[in-house]
């Protein structure tokens, strides 16, 4: 008789079957499944907690972004790459890994040009220093409403609101406030960590993070400047499975707080009574956040606009930051701070605010810039994240030891941590200082004119700036086609974009060596930083840009500067003279090397995933062009006259006066918002998820966005990849998203995935992230299991077990083996030895049959026929009918 089954929920103890594996280890294995290859790697110890996204990486080569468990020991993917088959190593990686397999050391020899970094050129010391502590006393105290007070809808979880507060004693007014956000790191630590994530469980403690700012915390408060450095160790639990990282979890933590002290300094109450009454300018608001709080403080100043701009967020600093979802941040000042020996960053993604910024919004008047320090990690700005500080277990993200490579511990340009923490003091509180408090003085730190601070010390800092637009005039960002003639001589010129295919900037091997370039994690085809690439063969080569007439009196600009670095496939240093011509023919001349050391490669050895190819500042005093009539420029030429051969990277030629320039939020930029969407599978052919992105409201220009899936992780291929620019033309405010579904008529899971809006162009992102569900349409097959006779000593045997029809789905099923007449162990067993009565079994995605095995013992001794029952009282992977069900095994005497 034929027994009909349906699904149960498969508890823990029993065991649901897996396709075959098509290659494994011990630690690793990888099954084809319809949507191409699932690799997964196990872990002995938890996943490190770091900003940077897990990558696997099969036979070196990394894959894809892996998805973790929720314990943290189990890394898996999906990928079509066709060399997962043949697997023979699968390691955990990270981006800007060197080696491709997961190798630490970082001790590699060193590059051509670090000799030149070690005693590299420094600029100006500046008159006051920002890194010093001001006339106001600081007076310290913490809130902590719990460690559940706030739930954060991008997480789907309750995150704790604690905060230390450093306040000057005795400024009047109100002061503007400052608000610090940490990155990812671990939550807890301590005794029972990993039970679960948050809140610490008994016998762990929190990792205090939030207090690890002190330094440029201290220098902002005695200087008349509120500064609250709040904690978030609950989106570090849990941001592992959010679908964008966690970003938009901590920009609504840092606006949470932010309605609290709105509260606090104007109805008080809370933890501190009327103590901040008229005391906070919630007008005057600036936010740091390091490693994944950098992107979460870049979200919040745009989830603020999107809100109406309620609080006046006026300037960002994102601290090693990520970006995964390339989302800009246009009306706000902005200074992206990148710590060239960054070892969980490595790949400095954060530049990508700058790139993606810059020139995004017409009329935007903020001024912004990068500031990469040579010699620094990611960890060490926080004092509870550097060994020897902390309270909690650190580490020197970097690694390695001894002096050979630019950032191993005992190279002369690493920087100890104390070192760091000065650098990072100056420039975070010069920031603030400078944009919050509008303290001019300060300015020359971030124009790029090369100024420094007494306390950065030995720090080589390379600053590139874009100054504000009201003392600014573009003259090209070298990011399309030169007009015909330009070129002149032995020399090419062609605009390059990205790491890969044709067109592509420079070929590299994933080593986290092109920050401009590299792929962010959740759009990784959506367009990246265009330049032009400057090629020559001879002295005689020239590329002449003409002024149009409106643009020829510059007399009010202070420079002409733009970005250069030099080609890796090229020399590791070149030149190139800058020649200012006026309408008389007169003419001026400047090598680049005497005003930069742009052309110059970065210091290390791509064996350590150095050097990072990153564009710097070539800035040109316009006092310096004697003889040249300011009033009437005609051209601006690059020449070759100084290097026979050589190529170099350029962009972003302008005219410019350093200035602070304008900053608010950015609330009457239309924005732009793509909606979750539900649809069925369908039948045959091919069916739509249909994503509507929209305006607000009609732009006068058109509005650019680059919309990707993130497809899931499940074992399915029903949805397509899609990758596509979606533009608005003026008057639109509506576009699709067609993301394709293949159909069929198989059973199969509800298909959750991710669509992802990124870097916008005359708009602001609102909602960024949209999720798509397929519903499966089709019904459940039958699962039929039939009566099982077999003889002593014939082997191993299977019920026969079949589906009415094929499933995508892993059809798992289990319960117990009951003895009748016949005895497990000496006259049958199941799957186990030694014998168990546990009964497992299952049919694979896209068959018809399965297995339930079993065997008959051959014992020699004549008997008669025996019988035992297969109770199946779970079931995975179809729906319809009541359990338990059971089937019976008949034993033939072979005697």
């Amino acid at each position: 008789m034929a027994v009909l089954l349906a699904v149960a929920p498969l508890t823990a103890q029993a065991a649901t079957p897996e396709v075959p594996s098509v290659a494994t280890s011990n630690k690793w294995d990888v099954r084809q499944v319809p949507a191409g290859y699932r690799v997964t790697l196990r872990l002995d110890e938890p996943v490190p907690v770091r900003a940077a996204m897990p990558l696997l990486a099969v036979n070196g080569i990394p894959v894809g972004v892996a998805r973790q468990s929720a314990d943290g020991r189990t890394l898996t993917l999906i990928t079509s790459d066709r060399t997962a088959a043949s697997a023979h190593d699968v390691q955990l990686v990270w981006p800007g890994d060197v080696s491709n397999a997961g190798v630490s050391a970082r001790a590699q020899a060193g590059g051509p040009t670090d000799a030149y970094w070690l005693k590299a050129r420094k600029g100006p010391l500046l008159k006051e220093d920002p890194g010093k502590s001001g006339k106001y006393k600081v007076e310290t105290s913490e809130y902590n409403l719990g460690d559940e007070a706030v739930f954060l809808p991008g997480l789907g979880q309750k995150s704790e609101v604690l905060g230390k507060v450093y306040a000057p004693v005795g400024a009047v007014g109100q002061r503007p406030l400052v608000v610090f956000l940490h990155g990812r790191h671990e939550s807890c630590y301590g005794e029972g960590v990993g039970d679960k994530p948050w809140p610490c469980p008994k016998g762990a403690k929190p990792v205090p993070s939030y207090r690890g700012y002190d330094g440029p915390a201290k220098a902002l408060a005695s200087n008349g400047y509120q500064v609250v450095s709040i904690s978030s160790n609950s989106i570090n639990a849990y941001d592992y499975d959010a679908s964008d990282g966690g970003a938009q979890a901590r920009a609504e933590l840092i606006l949470h707080h932010l309605s609290l002290w709105k509260k606090w300094s104007t109805a008080g109450g809370g933890p501190f009574g009327t103590k901040y009454v008229g005391k906070v300018d919630l007008q005057n608001v600036g936010l740091m956040g390091h490693s994944r709080g950098g992107e979460g403080v870049a979200r919040a100043a745009v989830v603020n606009a999107d809100r109406g701009g309620q609080y006046g967020i006026r300037a960002v600093l994102p601290l090693a930051p990520v970006d995964f979802a390339r989302s800009s941040v246009p009306g706000v000042a902005m200074s992206v701070l990148l710590p060239y020996c960054d070892g969980d960053v490595s790949d400095l993604q954060g530049q990508k605010f700058y790139d993606d910024t810059r020139l995004s919004v017409t009329g935007d008047g903020a001024a912004r810039s990068t500031v990469t320090v040579l010699g620094a990690n990611h960890n060490f700005f926080n004092t509870e994240w550097t060994p020897g500080q902390s309270v909690a277990p650190s580490a020197d993200d970097w690694g390695g030891e001894g002096n050979t490579a630019p950032c191993s511990s005992g190279y002369a340009g690493r920087l100890k941590a104390k070192e760091q923490q000065a650098v990072g003091t100056a420039y975070v509180a010069g920031f603030f200082r400078l944009q919050l408090g509008h303290e001019k003085q300060l300015l020359p730190l971030f124009d790029g004119s090369d100024a420094r601070a007494a306390s950065a010390g030995k720090a080589v800092v390379r600053v590139v700036a874009q100054a504000p637009l009201a003392s600014r005039r573009d003259v090209t960002a070298f990011d399309k086609a030169l007009a015909k003639g330009a070129v002149t001589g032995k020399a090419t010129a062609a605009v390059c974009i990205g790491e890969t295919g044709k067109g592509a900037c420079l070929t590299t091997d994933g080593s986290g060596d092109a920050p401009h370039w590299d792929g962010a994690a959740y759009v990784s085809a959506a367009p990246t930083l265009a330049v032009t690439r400057l090629s020559w063969t001879g002295k005689t080569g020239a590329v002449r840009l003409n002024l149009p007439a409106a643009q020829r009196d510059v007399r009010r600009y202070a420079a002409l500067s733009f970005r250069a670095a030099p080609d890796p496939a090229s020399t590791p240093t070149t030149d190139l003279t800058v020649r200012v011509l006026d309408g008389r023919g007169r003419a001026a001349a400047v090598p680049v090397s005497a005003v930069s050391d742009a052309l110059v490669r970065m210091p290390g050895n791509k064996s350590a995933g150095l050097p990072k190819n990153l564009l710097r500042t070539v800035r040109i005093p316009l006092s310096s062009l004697k003889g040249v009539n300011l009033r009437d420029v005609r051209a601006i030429e690059l020449r070759t006259d100084r290097v026979a051969k050589g190529a170099a990277y350029v962009s972003d030629l302008a005219f410019s006066s350093p200035g602070v320039g304008s900053s608010a939020p950015a609330v009457t930029l239309p924005k732009v918002s793509v909606a979750d969407v539900t649809t069925k599978e369908g039948n045959k052919g091919t069916n739509y998820a249909d994503f509507v992105v929209r305006l607000s409201r009609p732009a006068t220009r058109p509005v650019t966005v680059f919309a990707q899936t993130t497809l899931p992780y499940e074992d399915v291929m029903l949805v397509q990849d899609v990758a596509q620019a979606v533009v608005f033309k003026p008057g639109q405010v509506r576009q699709l998203v067609r993301v394709p579904i293949k159909s069929n008529t198989r059973d199969t899971f509800d298909t959750k995935f991710s669509l992802a809006i990124a870097v916008p162009k005359e708009a602001l992102l609102a909602r960024s992230f949209a999720q798509g569900l397929v519903l499966d349409d089709d019904p459940s097959p039958k699962l039929i299991l039939g009566n099982l006779t077999t003889t002593e000593g014939k082997g191993e045997v299977t019920f026969p077990v079949r589906l009415s029809a094929l499933s995508d789905k892993h059809i798992g099923f289990g319960g117990v083996w009951k003895d009748g007449t016949a005895i497990l162990g000496p006259d049958y067993r199941g799957q186990y030895d030694p014998p168990e009565h546990t009964l497992v079994g299952g049919i694979e995605s896209g068959k018809l049959a399965g297995e339930l095995i079993v065997q008959a013992i051959d014992d020699k001794v004549k008997e008669p026929t025996e019988t035992f029952t297969a109770v199946l009282d779970e079931v995975v992977g179809i729906d319809g009918i009541k359990l338990p069900v059971t089937a019976t095994g008949t034993v033939l005497d072979n005697d």
